[in-house]
C-alpha cells in the first residue's frame, strides 16, 4: 500500500498491482507485444546475467528490445511467476514500487523413459525495484530492476 494519502491513491494502487500481474502473465505466456506495452516507449528492464552475475547488470531498453524478452525464456519448458508482496509510493503522475515475486523456470529432463517426465525447477526469489509513470493509457513501467535474492533448484515431474 502507498504511504501517500492523496485522493485516488487506492485506485492507483489497484492499477499498479494489476500492471505487475500483467507483467507476470505476459512473461509466462511469452507475449512480447503485451510485455512491451506495459512499459513506456523508452522503458527499461534491468536483469541479471544468469549464471555469471546475479546482480541486475543487463539493460534492455525500448519497446522493440522489450518485445523480444519472452523469446529468451523459450529455453524453459514452462515458467510460472507468483506476484506476492508489493508496496507503492505514489506522487502525482509518478510512482515507485517494491514488488516481491517467486518465479519458477522449469526445464524438462533429457532422454526417454520415465525420467523424461521429470525435470528441474530453477526457483528465483525476486525483488523488483520499479519506477512507474501515469500515461494516457494508464500506469506504465519506466524502469524495472530485477534483483535476485536467491535461487534454488528442485526436481519436478511434468504432467503435460
Amino acid at each position: 500500500m502507498s504511504r501517500d494519502a492523496g485522493a485516488g491513491t487506492l485506485n492507483d494502487e489497484r492499477e499498479l498491482a494489476a500492471l505487475c500481474i500483467a507483467y507476470a502473465v505476459a512473461v509466462d505466456t511469452r507475449d512480447g507485444d503485451r510485455l512491451a506495452g506495459l512499459f513506456v516507449e523508452d522503458g527499461e528492464l534491468v536483469i541479471p546475467k544468469v549464471p555469471a552475475d546475479l546482480r541486475p547488470v543487463l539493460v534492455r531498453k525500448g519497446s522493440e528490445t522489450l518485445r523480444q524478452i519472452p523469446d529468451g525464456l523459450r529455453r524453459f519448458t514452462k515458467t510460472f511467476h507468483e506476484v506476492l508482496n508489493r508496496e507503492f509510493t505514489i506522487e502525482g503522475g509518478a510512482a515507485t514500487g517494491l514488488v516481491y515475486c517467486v518465479a519458477h523456470h522449469v526445464t524438462a529432463a533429457v532422454g526417454n523413459g520415465p525420467e523424461a517426465r521429470g525435470g528441474t525447477d530453477a526457483v528465483w526469489y525476486i525483488r523488483y525495484l520499479d519506477d512507474y509513470r501515469r500515461t494516457a493509457a494508464g500506469w506504465r513501467i519506466t524502469r524495472r530492476e530485477l534483483h535476485l535474492e536467491w535461487v534454488e533448484e528442485r526436481p519436478v515431474a511434468l504432467i503435460s
